[in-house]
């Protein structure tokens, strides 16, 4: 359109876009050509966990907590953000942690609060005192 001789504003209102697009597309066809018009890769942000990093993290993780040094059966997210802390130095927001764990294979599980096969003594037993207490140990250890 440009070597039309249309002028850039008409090319933002025939096109539906910013007067500036237009201004930049102008810009990358001058100093490339058809070329600077092309879209180009989007990497997107950087991994944050190298991939060695991310194969430590794996081992640790199929080693399980309690090989870590925790004193709880179960990974948590606020868990395993300390432990990425502490063995990598980079912090991630624990919400972030269930999206890097779905990236490396794992999947997230919440634990019943039914236990299958234990009489109904022991089921509630569990849910008002052991379950809370692993939950709380694992906060407490987090922070």
């Amino acid at each position: 359109m440009y070597l039309d001789e249309k002028r850039p504003e008409e090319i933002a209102s025939l096109l539906d876009v910013g007067l500036k697009s237009v201004y930049r597309w102008l810009n990358q066809y001058g100093d490339s050509g058809v070329d600077g018009l092309l879209e180009g890769d989007h990497p997107g942000r950087p991994p944050r966990l190298d991939v060695d990093q991310s194969a430590q993290l794996e081992d640790i993780l199929d080693s399980g907590p309690v090989a870590y040094g925790l004193n709880t059966g179960i990974w948590t997210c606020p868990a395993i953000q300390h432990v990425i802390e502490e063995e990598f130095g980079v912090s991630f927001h624990h919400d972030h942690v269930r999206k890097l764990l779905h990236n490396l294979g794992f999947s997230v599980h919440r634990p019943g609060k039914k236990l299958a096969l234990a009489e109904p003594e022991l089921q509630q037993r569990w849910v008002r005192r052991t379950y809370p207490a692993l939950k709380k140990s694992a906060a407490q250890r987090a922070e």
